[in-house]
């Protein structure tokens, strides 16, 4: 018996939303992660890129567990002497909560031309509107404590 191997000429491709509200930030972002890379699929072949679109509403309303507002800290360097920027979780998430979902999905997806592919495929928005309706976007059913 042969083993079925995806590739891309045989992937099909589906969008779906995940609602972020009340949800812990790095839970929805390891779902996502999961659906871009299409571990949720049978068909699912780990050099092939197989993953699915990800709508990822509501990052306003996401929430960070513990201390982690208070303590987590984004860092970044500008390449020059003396030039690393910080900037705190509180803040992150009052400002830029659509860029902390994104980096999160960013770090748990690979560090390869497939991640890279992967990440594409993502749509991060704050609020509840996104410009997708085109696409006929369902809703995760998977469960997301």
């Amino acid at each position: 018996m042969k083993s079925y191997m995806e590739n891309a000429g045989t992937v099909k491709r589906s969008w779906y939303i995940i609602d972020a509200t009340g949800k812990s930030l790095g839970r929805v972002a390891a779902e996502a992660a999961s659906i871009l890379r299409g571990k949720n699929k049978p068909t699912f072949t780990p050099h092939a890129d197989c993953g699915d679109h990800v709508i990822i509403v509501n990052c306003d309303a996401a929430v960070l567990t513990g201390d982690k507002l208070n303590q987590k800290m984004y860092r970044h360097h500008t390449g020059w002497v003396g030039g690393l920027k910080e900037t705190s979780a509180k803040d992150m998430m009052a400002k830029h909560s659509d860029r902390a979902m994104y980096m999160a999905v960013k770090g748990m997806l690979p560090k390869t031309t497939l991640g890279a592919k992967a990440l594409t495929r993502l749509r991060v928005y704050k609020g509840a509107e996104h410009d997708h309706a085109a696409q006929m976007p369902q809703a995760w059913n998977g469960e997301i404590k």
